[in-house]
């Protein structure tokens, strides 16, 4: 299994952040296996898309809420990653437990 678990929605409130206030949070390693997605389809043509990381942040987005680790955004970086036998991503993970 790539992910901890696939997940179709966010369990966690709404975090109000912007693009400014991500860009702010400092990308750290995070392994696959400990995220638990929010979304559970993905476009195969944007996965394989050779430009598909290049618009947009370079790294993935994280929450940690409750103890766990959510992909809020990255999915397919994070997909890229696996298929590529790697099993950390670069993400910035925000703490919205505080």
């Amino acid at each position: 299994m790539i992910f901890k678990r696939v997940g179709s929605s966010r369990p966690y409130p709404e975090h109000a952040m912007t693009s400014q206030d991500w860009a702010q949070v400092a990308p750290m390693q995070v392994r696959l296996g400990e995220l638990v997605t929010i979304k559970d389809t993905l476009d195969l043509a944007s996965l394989l898309a050779e430009e598909s990381t290049f618009y947009g942040d370079l790294f993935a987005h994280v929450v940690r809420w409750r103890g766990e680790l959510y992909l809020e955004d990255g999915l397919h970086r994070a997909l890229r990653a696996a298929l590529q036998q790697r099993h950390v991503l670069h993400a910035r993970v925000y703490d919205l437990e505080g």
